[in-house]
């Protein structure tokens, strides 16, 4: 019995020995991968939001508009939505897949450090109780981001309106 255990673990080492051997070199093509809708992801400034934004606008820019089951041939323009917990999108795509046009609103997201200090600064003993995060794209070059913050004092609420840069609207 004791030559069978030591034959079957020796047997499991040779087996493993075997098992990485590499017959042929292959060379890969190589690949380029772009985005897309890559001026709206960079006129967005996807990079300088909060994580959930960043997922949502990245998935609206990957969107494969035309091997969808959306695409007819018909239409010049198509309306998509997107939808996570957080906040959802609206995008509007040409017949070619670019994106013409969005409408974003998220709820609960991470506001910018300059838009806090300037109401911090502002609105003193006050409290941010919550936030909306609102988003338009337009591919002429209209782009508007906005926050709307509502902040809580002794019982008092107030709606702040903010820019992406910190200023009160």
């Amino acid at each position: 019995m004791k030559k069978l255990i030591i034959g079957l673990i020796i047997f499991g080492f040779a087996i493993q020995t075997q098992a990485q051997v590499i017959t042929r070199d292959e060379e890969l093509s190589e690949v380029v991968i772009t985005a897309l809708n890559y001026k709206y992801l960079s006129e967005l400034g996807v990079e300088k939001t909060s994580f959930p934004v960043s997922v949502l606008e990245q998935k609206a820019a990957s969107f494969d508009l035309i091997n969808s089951k959306y695409y007819n041939e018909e239409y010049d323009t198509f309306a998509i939505s997107f939808f996570i917990p957080q906040g959802k999108i609206l995008a509007v795509y040409n017949k070619n897949g670019d994106i013409l046009k969005t409408t974003e609103k998220y709820r609960g997201v991470k506001i910018p450090r300059e838009t806090l200090n300037l109401i911090g600064e502002t609105y003193p003993n006050w409290s941010i109780t919550n936030n909306v995060y609102l988003a338009n794209y337009d591919d002429s070059g209209k782009i508007t981001k906005t926050f709307k913050i509502i902040l809580e004092n002794n019982g008092k609420r107030i709606k702040v309106f903010t820019d992406n840069e910190g200023n009160i609207i």
